[in-house]
């Protein structure tokens, strides 16, 4: 028996998702568990499973967002009638047509002269056309079927006469001819002079070579979603911005003595240090639920990914009782599968605070917009040497800029410039984590 194929529901906060890649076509076979196509929710693209076996007899809608539960397609046998599914949601695709073709309704019509008395055969279109530019179409010489006149009629008889009023000087003329310029092309009210010939030929010999274009690309779901709720977490967060420089000496020296056990990233060792230190800083860790501050005994903490076609964030989950190699081999896990887009809706919900880093990327400083509803955000930027002061002398250190954005409507400024120093404190010493 026939029946719709719905927009599945992936998630509990699920309201819509985008269709992106049809694996069938109309009048395809369909088996049970075979999938039929790819649907991009919240960042993640799904694979949709057929959960009958029959017959695609009607994709009802072929690309775009759709919400939750929604008909998209019919399933059935081959000679089923499904008009009567067809018409409760009013013919699918097939009311487009009508709409489209209201505007021709003849391929010529014939239309009187007054001037002439005579009879003009003329396409819509050319009259449309002639009535904007103001031509009379009794002027025009068709060259269409039957000597009618079409749409280029129109507009050469118009180029050509707004050619012939135009004024141009003996040698403007003359160096048009040469330059084969079409002085109809050339914009001008008053005479047209030998500058203004040459001025053209100029801007239109670069056009030419310069052959600009433009191209619309529609935004991905995926971009769609986090330019959503970047907008939002810019008008829901009355947000600080907080710079800390910190000494990476001890840090780097961490990382080369573990590399013969194990490859850690200066991200690993943050989030390491991160761990321990949002929990002694409470509000940091926090999120805001109207007027309640909703506080943890645990740090979930996201690391920001950067893919093709924009961001996602995956959450190392509780790595306050983690170990720098299980937050290591956490991390690693979870950017292979962003990458290769096998990342589930477990993989980057209940994340209380995110770390983002484009250090590699040799940025010194930015300001990082909160994920929500979390209240802060940590930055991360390159690791530059940098001569200081140590006790008199010069030296050279690989200083590292940490970039916090906060909302002060739970974390005020003495709150995160605490937080920030007891941050630093234990990356420039990380045998405090031992403590």
């Amino acid at each position: 028996m026939a029946d719709y194929i719905l927009m599945p529901k992936l998630g509990l906060t699920m309201t819509e998702g985008n269709i992106s890649n049809w694996r069938k076509s109309e009048g395809d076979s369909v088996s049970n568990g075979e999938i039929l196509f790819d649907v991009e929710t919240d960042k993640l693209t799904n694979e949709f499973e057929a959960t009958s076996s029959g017959v695609l007899r009607k994709i009802i809608v072929s690309e775009g967002t759709v919400g939750v539960l929604k008909p998209i397609a019919i399933v059935g046998t081959v000679d089923e009638d499904i008009s009567s599914l067809l018409a409760q949601i009013g013919g699918g695709e097939e009311m487009k047509a009508e709409a489209e073709s209201k505007t021709e309704v003849k391929i010529a019509a014939e239309v009187k002269s007054e001037n002439k008395g005579g009879r003009i055969k003329a396409s819509p279109r050319a009259k449309k056309l002639a009535q904007e530019l103001n031509v009379d179409l009794s002027d025009v010489t068709g060259t269409g079927p039957q000597g009618s006149v079409s749409e280029k009629d129109v507009t050469d008889f118009a180029e050509k006469s707004k050619e012939a009023k135009k004024k141009i000087s003996p040698a403007a003329a003359v160096i048009a001819e040469g330059l084969n310029v079409d002085i109809g092309k050339i914009e001008k009210d008053s005479r047209i002079m030998k500058e203004d010939v040459y001025k053209f030929k100029m801007n239109d010999d670069l056009l030419k070579f310069a052959a600009p274009q433009e191209q619309r690309k529609p935004m991905s779901q995926m971009r769609q979603v986090i330019a959503k709720r970047m907008s939002e977490s810019q008008q829901i967060s009355p947000t600080v911005n907080y710079n800390q420089r910190v000494d990476t000496t001890n840090m780097k020296l961490l990382r080369e003595q573990l590399k013969d056990t194990m490859k850690v990233t200066y991200t690993d060792i943050l989030v390491k240090v991160l761990s321990k230190v949002l929990l002694e800083f409470p509000l940091l860790n926090s999120s805001l639920d109207g007027n309640e501050i909703i506080l943890r005994n645990y740090a979930s903490i996201g690391v920001a990914v950067a893919l093709t076609d924009g961001l996602i964030v995956p959450v190392v989950k509780y790595a306050n009782v983690k170990g720098l190699k299980d937050i290591s081999v956490d991390i690693k896990n979870l950017a292979a599968k962003a990458k290769n887009n096998e990342l589930q809706g477990d993989d980057i919900t209940g994340g209380t605070f995110t770390i983002t880093n484009i250090g590699m990327y040799g940025m010194e400083s930015f300001t990082p917009i909160i994920n929500q509803p979390q209240v802060a955000i940590l930055g991360i930027n390159t690791i530059q040497d940098t001569p200081m002061a140590v006790d008199g002398q010069v030296v050279i250190k690989p200083m590292m800029n940490l970039s916090l954005t906060a909302d002060h409507r739970v974390v005020d400024g003495s709150v995160a410039a605490q937080f920030m120093a007891k941050l630093k404190g234990y990356i420039e010493n990380p045998g405090l984590l031992l403590l």
